[in-house]
């Protein structure tokens, strides 16, 4: 006879005296306390919220809005007026900066989310079924890879105007999850052959049932922490198309605009540049610290703290 997996957890698992047996923690569990024990991780994650805070409660605490110009102060350095001081038009640049940080965040976001999902998708489908469907996905999949992205998004920025930034968002998001989509179709194989995948199909439950409900949650570990890493990714492809001109378009503005506005006046003007370019720096760096530990925590053989 055997015993269910709990109570074999709790057998193999010392307990506390005077308590009875200790279950054994949770996958979700142990991935939770791994990522806290990083410190990198940690910090990443803190920073992370600092500058979501910081974007979008921030503008509160200021008297200006990014479309406000004070024809007062034009490229004038910090002041109790102007925290971060203005531009040349007399606009606020902390307003425009925090503006542009909320902007390149939701594009990161955003992007991040819809290639994660194409790629689990796309690879998943071409894995669980061989034959057209495979070779068509698949062939999808290599012709993006080779076609020049940045080209390709430079020569559809005109429709990106005001009010079309959603567009944008996809665009960018369709050059993101190819990579990962191979990672995924062959991970999709190999799951294929595994007991439970079987029992399923000779359950008589349908393919796509098996790849919703089986197949991508063993694969989810992987999507997360994708879907972070492809938040820098994002957000510094957003940031040099828009600095470019090829990207979010005026009068709104983000990570590369305010950038590409500021590179002219860097030298003179420094609270014009520095300021967003710090901001950008310090993001990417706080999502590739949790993407690392994401990373770590989920891989069985870390020896990060359980």
């Amino acid at each position: 006879m055997t015993l269910p997996e709990e109570e074999v957890a709790e057998e193999l698992t010392p307990g506390v005296p005077g308590r009875g047996p200790r279950r054994a923690p949770s996958r979700g569990r142990v991935v939770v306390r791994r990522f806290l024990g990083s410190r990198q991780g940690a910090a990443g994650l803190a920073v992370l919220v600092v500058m979501f805070l910081l974007a979008f409660a921030g503008p509160l605490l200021s008297p200006w809005s990014y479309t406000d110009r004070d024809f007062t102060a034009f490229l004038q350095p910090p002041s109790a007026s102007h925290w971060f001081g203005t531009l040349q038009t007399g606009a606020d640049v902390y307003a425009v900066t925090l503006r542009g940080m909320q902007k390149s965040l939701i594009v990161g976001l955003l992007a991040a989310l819809v290639s994660t999902a194409l790629a689990a998708l796309v690879g998943a489908f071409a894995g669980y079924f061989p034959g057209w469907a495979d070779r068509t996905l698949t062939w999808l999949t290599d012709l993006l890879l080779v076609l020049p992205a940045f080209l390709i998004l430079a020569i559809m920025s005109p429709v990106f105007g005001e009010g079309t930034w959603a567009l944008f968002v996809l665009m960018l998001a369709l050059f993101l999850w190819m990579v990962t989509s191979k990672i995924v179709r062959s991970m999709t194989v190999s799951l294929k052959r595994r007991e439970f995948i079987q029992a399923a199909r000779f359950m008589g439950v349908r393919p796509v049932t098996i790849i919703f409900r089986h197949v991508l949650p063993n694969l989810s570990s992987l999507l997360i922490v994708d879907a972070t890493l492809n938040v820098s990714a994002a957000i510094l492809t957003e940031t040099s198309l828009s600095y470019f001109g090829f990207g979010i378009q005026p009068p709104d503005v983000s990570f590369g605009t305010l950038i590409a506005d500021g590179s002219k006046t860097a030298v003179y003007a420094p609270w014009t540049f520095w300021f967003v370019a710090g901001l950008l720096v310090v993001t990417v760096l706080a999502v590739n610290l949790v993407g690392d530990a994401l990373r770590d925590a989920f891989d069985p053989t870390s020896t990060r703290p359980r």
